[in-house]
């Protein structure tokens, strides 16, 4: 005989909307709490196919049963089994249908869900190379496509995809394919007054910056909008003198020589030091470095710095400039 438990399970996909609709209700309420999702996570392998065909049906049933995947998503071991039954596609498939109303809980259940390594290769669609990276292709068109001057912004989330997405290789290899551009685009989003999309699009850059050692190329090919979004954050908040801009590219030296908000993150502004130094790290990168004045926009940035963790990113990348600098001028010196 069927308990309590087994018996909401089945509710959930009662013919009747009225009882559909009470039990997924209650399902989500569930969720909400350590004892709750203790109960879900025993019955996993019929509550998720369950709330999963729910996310196709009206936004009355579908929007408490992504709710209820959202939270059971935090859990690594259901993330898992969600994977494996296919609920990225499942989600991609109903996220991208005509008129979707429940866009925000679709979005955070693949934040979740591309925090494990199998998700990020389920998002990237490997191993079919008809469609490989489409799925990625449609969040970045619509996180540089949608508002966030809204309150509600859906696809602000999106960022915190990518930066999940480029914590892998295949990820990485996928956001600095020239071909597709799709750095270039989630570049631009820095300029958003969002903080959320701030954090996503200097988690992703930061993270793209571990693959400079042989993608170094496919980086400046876009620098005149990658300078800008590692240099102004860390740039302080003086406004720069003509001696001083005179050495930078337009889109820099523009951006200094007038009053900008400052980014007061933290976090965005290591993120922004950490990246820099994985490019300087390079030999070619050194070069592109002091060639638009990145070590003078440093030293002003660093004495008005107060975040010792922020100040000893600074000196990481000043102690290595200095080394490089030595190293080259010793090379040059030995080769004439």
């Amino acid at each position: 005989m069927a308990n309590e438990m087994e018996e909401l399970i089945n509710f959930l996909s009662s013919p009747s909307p009225q009882v559909k609709k009470a039990a997924v209700d209650i399902v989500r309420g569930l969720t909400g709490s350590e004892d709750g999702l203790q109960s879900l996570a025993t019955y996993s392998k019929t509550v998720l196919p369950s709330l999963s065909r729910l996310l196709a049906e009206n936004k009355e049933v579908s929007e408490p049963a992504a709710e209820a995947l959202v939270n059971l998503s935090q859990n690594s071991v259901l993330a898992a089994k969600m994977i494996e039954m296919g609920l990225i596609k499942i989600t991609m498939d109903v996220l991208y249908k005509q008129g979707c109303e429940i866009v925000g809980p679709l979005v955070m259940l693949l934040v979740n869900l591309t925090q494990v390594d199998a998700g990020v290769e389920s998002l990237l669609q490997v191993g079919d190379e008809k469609v490989q990276g489409l799925y990625v292709m449609k969040l970045v068109r619509s996180f540089c496509t949608s508002s966030s001057e809204k309150e509600d912004d859906p696809f602000g989330h999106v960022g915190s995809i990518l930066v999940n997405v480029s914590k892998t290789k295949a990820g990485r290899t996928l956001l600095l394919d020239p071909k597709r551009g799709l750095l270039k685009q989630i570049i631009r989003q820095f300029d958003s007054t969002s903080l959320l999309r701030k954090q996503g699009v200097s988690g992703t850059i930061r993270n793209c910056c571990f693959e400079a050692d042989n993608q170094l190329q496919n980086l400046l090919l876009i620098s005149e909008f990658l300078w800008p979004a590692l240099l102004l954050p860390v740039a302080g908040n003086k406004v720069y003198n003509e001696q001083d801009t005179s050495k930078m590219p337009l889109e820099l030296g523009s951006a200094l020589s007038i009053e900008r908000e400052p980014v007061t993150d933290p976090k965005i502004r290591t993120q922004a030091l950490e990246a820099i130094y994985l490019i300087v790290l390079q030999g070619a990168g050194r070069r592109a470095f002091w060639s638009v004045n990145g070590p003078r926009i440093l030293q002003i940035g660093y004495e008005e710095e107060e975040d010792p963790k922020v100040m000893g990113a600074y000196e990481q990348i000043g102690s290595l400039l200095v080394e490089g600098n030595d190293t080259e001028e010793g090379s040059t010196q030995t080769s004439s």
